[in-house]
């Protein structure tokens, strides 16, 4: 009867997906106090744990998904993105996660695994970007990005940490202008750590003109030279837009050279839940709706019998 219920739970999820496709109109957010398994959503959560220690250190992670419509060859693929915010102990020098042994320069930082899938006629494209921000000061800078672009052509992968006051690359892929590369950059802003930043305390982050160098999933799907650009920054309250049927905060980062902005809409209350984004490339746009959050130790979820779990956050792909 458990798995005919997740089998059954799936199956009305898809079907509310592609019904949605098919008139044209996203799936619009949901947020109510608890998921079918009674997990807290952020909503709930906040509730009993309002500030930001209390609400991030209780051992759960906060995945939230996303109806995705990405821009990709000229037109708009249907798909669907998580994002998984988590707090964890972070070695320095080695920039990678404290697992055993003494470490009293362990940092703490908040990580985001950001992960998209879409399909691009019969193949897939599976992306994941990995960002580590430290929790303290506010201001610190996001100290490693990585990020993979899997599709049936070959995969490409990015990595970046900001080491002695320089960003350190190294790049792999399967094109043959791109290869493989080691690049030592000015420091710079980075925007993949944006996210976190807006989480964390979006007051922190600097506004107005200053060289950003772009998310990695649009530096590799459109091969642009991985550097910083001249970029503004703007934060602004109360936005409308036709995704949300309220008003939201809005941070909006614009690069004038290469006729891209990225607008990520957010709420001003903790925990800052993002609700979407919009990034327009010219003349095409991808946009993310928020549609279901859950807060879960999702790493103790492995079994096959936990695709229950999958159905509380209505993943579909």
């Amino acid at each position: 009867m458990r798995m005919n219920l997740v089998a059954m739970t799936l199956a009305l999820s898809l079907l509310s997906c592609l019904s949605a496709c098919e008139n044209g109109a996203p799936e619009r957010p949901v947020a109510p106090s608890e998921s079918p398994l009674g997990l807290p959503t952020p909503a709930g959560f906040a509730k009993a744990h309002p500030d930001f220690r209390s609400y991030w250190y209780q051992g759960k992670a906060e995945l939230t998904r996303y109806v995705l419509s990405q821009a990709r060859y000229g037109e708009l693929h249907d798909g669907e993105a998580v994002l998984i915010f988590v707090t964890e102990d972070f070695l320095p020098k080695v920039q990678v996660k404290h697992e055993r042994g003494e470490a009293p320069d362990a940092l703490p930082v908040f990580k985001l695994n950001d992960y998209r899938r879409f399909y691009t006629g019969i193949y897939p494209y599976t992306i994941m970007t990995s960002s580590f921000t430290p929790v303290i000061p506010p201001q610190a800078p996001v100290l490693k990005v990585s990020t993979t672009v899997q599709e049936w052509c070959g995969q490409a992968y990015t990595q970046i940490n900001r080491r002695g006051g320089k960003l350190q690359a190294v790049v792999h892929s399967y094109f043959q202008g791109e290869a493989d590369q080691t690049l030592t950059l000015p420091d710079a802003t980075l925007e993949d750590g944006m996210w976190s930043k807006i989480r964390i305390d979006p007051e922190s982050i600097r506004l107005g003109r200053q060289e950003i160098v772009p998310a990695m999933e649009y530096i590799r799907l459109h091969h642009k030279a991985l550097r910083a650009y001249p970029a503004n920054v703007e934060r602004k309250s109360n936005v409308s837009t036709d995704l949300f049927d309220h008003p939201v905060e809005a941070l909006i980062i614009d690069f004038p050279p290469l006729a891209r902005k990225v607008s990520i809409y957010f709420d001003s209350a903790f925990p800052r839940v993002i609700y979407g984004w919009i990034e327009t490339n010219g003349p095409h746009k991808t946009t993310a709706i928020r549609a279901r959050a859950i807060l879960d130790d999702y790493w103790n979820h492995n079994g096959s019998d936990d695709a229950e779990y999958r159905a509380a956050l209505g993943l579909v792909l």
